[in-house]
């Protein structure tokens, strides 16, 4: 299992430019399962997720082949359905949470979905509730095995209907649009999800041929067709990574410019990080971020101690959480972080008290930080990623220390960010990855 050296204390300095978005990626590769015709996906992350995902759906059959370091070619034109039945399916996909995505698709175009429970974080219970129970809505027939813990949904034509959701799930949503795709007759969906990842995955799907109206809304109705074309698509920006460099360079006091960061696509994300005190200035589709030796924390107009919170779109992303616990440490004043959606993925803030931050953790969904105003920095530790994004964290916090720190488990960090040791050494960091 690998580590990263870091040699904390530096400041950094140039560009960098974010990744293609990785929650956009594994949906709409997973929609290329829809046609048999090429889909072209461009931007598309160097990251493990999103490899394993493609890896998956090589194994089905599906004709893939890379046209750059960041574009590929997808034709999902002999798929062999009974490969989902395999240990070495089962295996795979079970590892990879965003494997669930493919339910939809395959189960609306051949009739057929079977995934075993998924993996990924470890961050709190993720249910796929959502998932099962719209794709019952359209018609399928579900059933579990409780020891293998393996899903099957089976339908011979699923049919359009009306649907409330229990929860805008993201990845719910995302998979009962494509199902609904090439269903019969109309389906409305009702407090749907509406992240930018969503609407760009109804965008190529109307490109594809998919009649979808409501696209950025939280009611969609989908028009089901016959089948579905070929596309030439590109993600967004990663605005996970444009924040996370956002509170990288604060904490550091590094001046840096972010480009192409997909501006109109962040949401409240550079708004949240200016209620902690950090400036940015926005140059076209570029953010510049000065180097500042303090920021402070806003207070709301009466008075009362900030808090930040996470929300679905267009709240502010649970994703950035952790990022945004790790930057308030060293700001000036105190903030409540409430990360209403998963029960453990505040739980990585022990490693943060360790190296001196004042937490209190008052549950496993709310912190409060009190900021230190960079007038005690972070101490070196050795410690471990826990998920993605408390791992990015994490190694903001060593950045920003005065020594050497490790931090084991990088596979975590590298299932989200790409050759994140490679990109930040470039700006003057100093991260050695350990085999």
């Amino acid at each position: 299992m690998a580590s990263f050296k870091v040699n904390g204390g530096k400041r950094l300095r140039g560009e960098i430019i974010p990744q293609g978005a990785k929650n956009e990626a594994l949906q709409v590769i997973s929609a290329t399962l829809l046609t048999a015709e090429k889909v072209t996906i461009r931007n598309i992350p160097d990251i493990l997720d999103v490899k394993n995902l493609i890896d998956l759906l090589a194994d089905m059959g599906v004709k893939v082949t890379r046209l750059s370091r960041t574009d590929y070619a997808f034709e999902a034109r002999d798929v062999n359905i009974e490969y989902l039945l395999t240990p070495e399916y089962r295996k795979k996909s079970a590892s990879l949470r965003g494997s669930v995505m493919i339910i939809g698709p395959l189960l609306t175009r051949f009739g057929k979905g079977y995934i075993p429970r998924p993996g990924g974080d470890k961050i709190g219970r993720r249910r796929i509730d959502t998932h099962i129970n719209g794709l019952i809505n359209l018609g399928a027939e579900f059933s579990y095995e409780t020891r293998e813990e393996f899903y099957m949904l089976k339908a011979n034509r699923l049919k359009g209907c009306y649907m409330l959701l229990d929860e805008a799930s993201v990845t719910g949503t995302a998979n009962i649009i494509m199902a609904a795709a090439l269903a019969e007759g109309k389906t409305t969906i009702y407090h749907a999800a509406c992240e930018p990842y969503v609407q760009q995955l109804c965008r190529m799907l109307v490109k594809m041929g998919a009649r979808i109206s409501g696209i950025g809304s939280n009611l969609l109705t989908i028009e089901g067709v016959s089948n579905l074309k070929g596309c030439d698509h590109t993600l967004l920006p990663d605005m996970i990574e444009v924040g996370s460099f956002i509170g990288m360079a604060a904490m550091t006091h590094s001046e840096i410019t972010i480009r192409n960061v997909g501006y109109e696509h962040l949401g409240i994300i550079p708004a949240t990080f200016g209620r902690l005190g950090i400036q940015f200035e926005r140059r076209d589709d570029d953010l510049f971020i000065p180097a500042q030796e303090h920021y402070e924390v806003e207070t709301f107009i009466d008075g009362s101690i900030m808090k930040i919170d996470d929300a679905p779109w267009p709240g502010f992303t649970p994703d950035l959480l952790s990022v945004v616990l790790v930057v308030a440490t060293q700001a000036k004043g105190s903030v409540l972080i409430h990360q209403k959606m998963f029960e453990s993925r505040l739980f990585f803030v022990d490693k943060l008290i360790d190296m001196g931050a004042q937490i209190i953790l008052c549950d496993p969904h709310r912190a409060t930080v009190i900021g230190l105003d960079n007038q005690i920095k972070l101490r070196p530790t050795v410690m471990t990623s826990p998920d993605i994004r408390a791992g990015v964290a994490l190694l903001i916090a060593a950045l920003s220390a005065d020594g050497t720190s490790i931090i084991h488990n990088i596979d975590q960090i590298d299932r989200g960010y790409e050759r994140i040791d490679e990109r930040l050494n470039a700006l003057g960091a100093d991260i050695q990855r350990i085999l």
